[in-house]
């Protein structure tokens, strides 16, 4: 009998930032930077990236002024 490992597929970075973006309430930056890793310039660059991609991802400010990014509901 062969024992089988099993690995987890970990997320990419990409994969987190449009988990990030998807959630109710958006993400900050600074929300993407942490789970991350990356500068400010990378997350906006990889925004760009899934919008590329045909994500519709809208940036907004909440009560506090903060650019919170969200996918646009249809």
């Amino acid at each position: 009998m062969t024992t089988r490992t099993v690995e987890k597929k970990t997320a990419t970075k990409p994969e987190t930032i449009l988990k990030l973006v998807r959630r109710k309430n958006g993400a900050t930056l600074k929300a993407m930077q942490d789970a991350t890793g990356w500068q400010p310039h990378s997350v906006r660059a990889a925004l760009t990236g899934l919008r590329k991609k045909g994500h519709a991802i809208e940036r907004s400010k909440d009560s506090k002024g903060v650019t919170v990014y969200r996918v646009a509901r249809k």
